[in-house]
């Protein structure tokens, strides 16, 4: 299992190989290729070019990936539509149209609809449950068995944190404010969004601005005060909802082309899973740190309103989404595993949660 934790890059490569860096075992028999060998990856991203916190994120692991490798491996990121559509990079990558990918789980849930798990639930795990569960619970073995048949290796490579609720030209006190409001929100946060009564629109994030502005659509989550301040929704919207109930802590997923992958020397394939471990932990960082400067701009220079849901909408937007888990765990046996292992976790984090950090929340 690969290493999450931040240290000296040489030494995340040694510890990855040590524990085996989740490389294929075939992989590590085989004869290397020669250390002169140098590859070139094309990594097709669902986030505008050079997007504060993932778009610059994705910069920063293929500079490190090229660093770290001596040049071995360079990789060209591509912003979403640059080489494909923002949400094509699920199928280009699969099909070896690049090498590799950088975006969000939930949005192939139309092709795999477990997929979402991996990236967040509604009233799911925060960026540290997440985390765990995928390191030490099992999350990862099943996160790969489930794409294996798309001939994609994935790893985490990110996390948004807890996000804001979203921007809203319509004011919500109750139920009845959801009925017909169109929100562009994916995932199965979408899935819930409908039934509430609401019409759920799925859009990457270049379009969110114009399509706000122009009424196509009447509300919007991104992630949060960081990037949000950066595409300038406050400028278009009236209110600004907390809390982010759909995506507790977002996972961002790296997803390489298997025979790709396998065609990487041991040495390599361990230098992208320690790139990818860094990555994870400098941007959640970055996201911590980040939105709560930008809030306070969003706030105090923008005039931004900034208001919580009401109880019975967060209420009712609980009891749908446990729903749909159930539901999404009958699809298939790996379904109900994945599921399974995934509600056993979050119970087991709620319980420490109580006397850690929502105890130590309340005292501080």
């Amino acid at each position: 299992m690969s290493a999450r934790k931040s240290v000296a890059t040489a030494f995340m490569a040694l510890s990855v190989l040590a524990c085996g860096g989740g490389a294929n075992e075939e992989a590590n028999t085989r004869a290397d290729a020669p250390a002169t060998q140098v590859f070139e990856w094309k990594m097709a991203t669902t986030w505008p070019k050079n997007l504060p916190g993932m778009g610059t994120g994705a910069e920063r692991f293929a500079r490190q990936v090229e660093a770290m490798s001596a040049g071995r491996l360079k990789i060209q990121v591509y912003g979403a539509g640059e080489l494909v559509p923002a949400l094509d990079v699920f199928d280009a990558v699969s099909g070896g149209a690049a090498e590799m990918g950088h975006g969000a789980a939930y949005y192939w849930r139309g092709k795999l609809p477990v997929a979402a798990f991996f990236t967040a639930v509604p009233f799911g795990m925060t960026t540290p449950e997440m985390n765990a569960w995928i390191e030490w619970g099992g999350g990862l073995e099943l996160w790969r068995e489930a794409y294996a048949p798309f001939d994609l290796y994935p790893m985490v490579a990110g996390n948004t944190t807890l996000q804001m609720g979203g921007w809203f030209n319509r004011e919500i006190n109750s139920l009845e404010d959801l009925k017909g409001l169109k929100m562009r929100i994916p995932g199965i946060a979408g899935e819930v969004w409908q039934r509430a009564g609401g019409t759920a629109v799925v859009l990457p994030g270049g379009e969110l601005f114009t399509s706000l502005q122009r009424g196509a659509i009447d509300a919007t989550e991104w992630v949060g005060p960081y990037n949000d301040l950066a595409l300038g929704l406050h400028s278009i919207a009236d209110y600004y909802y907390y809390p982010g109930w759909h995506e507790p802590g977002s996972v961002l997923e790296a997803i390489i082309n298997i025979d790709a992958w396998n065609s990487l020397p041991p040495d390599l394939q361990a230098i992208v899973e320690g790139a990818a471990a860094a990555i994870n932990d400098s941007m959640t960082n970055e996201f911590s740190a980040r939105n709560a400067i930008s809030l306070q701009t969003l706030v105090e220079e923008h005039g931004v309103e900034v208001r919580p849901f009401p109880d019975d909408v967060i209420d009712r937007l609980r009891e749908i989404s446990e729903e749909i888990m159930r539901e999404t765990r009958e699809d298939d046996d790996l379904s109900r595993r994945i599921v399974d292992s995934f509600l056993a976790f979050r119970e087991q984090a709620k319980a420490y949660q109580q006397v850690s950090d929502v105890a130590y929340a309340d005292i501080r």
